[in-house]
């Protein structure tokens, strides 16, 4: 069973969501530490 299939059931379609937005929030409070940092 592939990890990322074309049409997950919608609990794994929310998992990715979920995963996806951790990732970003993550990458964005990188780039905004390396900004602020002096």
């Amino acid at each position: 069973m592939p990890v990322l299939d074309e049409n997950p059931p919608n609990g794994q379609k929310k998992l990715l969501i979920i995963l996806g937005v951790m990732l970003g929030i993550t990458v964005v409070i990188g780039v905004i530490a390396t900004i602020a940092s002096p």
